[in-house]
């Protein structure tokens, strides 16, 4: 048996969290989160595109015939869309992302992407039960929220220790996994920075992913940490949220 879902309610409380987390799921069987939703055969879409059924309750299923978009397939499932020049076209000529071609070359060869174990990737609502195949954990937060989540990082972390927080280039789907070089490292990532698929979500939310190690550290915050200290008091007074 794996180890224990972390229990987030006081994090999620003390911060007004009321997005649901989504988990990133390397699985063998899908049925287990159901109710499934999966991009069509052959379509364009952005896994980000399926944001408002995560808050509805769905997971979102993605295999090899099915995974919505090129950038996907190749970041999660190690599929090429395209041949490389022509890809170099579209990311540095068409669509401006870096300063030139062979800087966009040596940033995709820097990134081959996630090695999955089991044929199923899911994306959706936390799922407790399943604990064991999670990869990563993101939560959906304001600005506000994700200071403080930011600052939850960094409460256990030694200096000498791995990075904290990382903020990396990346398509929106590479954000919830690439960043993390050793996703058994107690890291976090600020995510959802990609354009093409922020207008899926409202304008204020920011995505913060997390490993599952270092959402252990999150979820023990308690009474002696920022949590219950003035400087989240003195900012929820000012944003009009007084209920300590």
């Amino acid at each position: 048996m794996g180890a224990a879902h972390p229990d987030l309610t006081l994090l999620r409380d003390r911060l007004a969290i009321a997005e649901p987390v989504i988990g990133f799921y390397d699985a063998p069987d899908a049925a287990p989160f159901e109710p499934l939703v999966e991009p069509k055969a052959g379509a364009h879409t952005c896994v980000w595109a399926f944001y408002e059924q995560w808050r509805r309750g769905y997971t979102v299923h993605l295999t090899k015939d099915r995974h919505g978009c090129g950038g996907l397939g190749r970041a999660l499932f190690d599929i090429e869309h395209r041949d490389r020049e022509e890809f170099l076209t579209f990311l540095a000529d068409e669509e401006g992302l870096k300063d030139s071609r062979e800087l966009m070359g040596r940033w995709l060869d820097a990134h081959p992407g996630y090695r999955r174990r089991h044929e199923h990737l899911l994306i959706g609502p936390l799922k407790p039960e399943h604990h064991e195949h999670l990869v990563t954990a993101t939560f959906l937060v304001d600005p506000d929220q994700l200071s403080g989540l930011m600052i939850g990082a960094h409460y256990h972390a030694d200096p000498d220790g791995p990075t904290p927080v990382l903020m990396d280039f990346g398509s929106g789907c590479m954000e919830l996994v690439d960043p993390f070089e050793d996703l058994d490292a107690p890291q976090a990532a600020v995510g959802a920075t990609d354009i093409a698929m922020r207008g899926y979500l409202p304008p204020d939310l920011l995505a913060f992913t997390v490993t599952r190690s270092m959402l252990d550290r999150l979820a023990r915050l308690d009474e002696r940490s920022f949590l219950f200290r003035p400087f989240l008091a003195d900012l929820r007074k000012a944003r009009g949220v007084d209920r300590d």
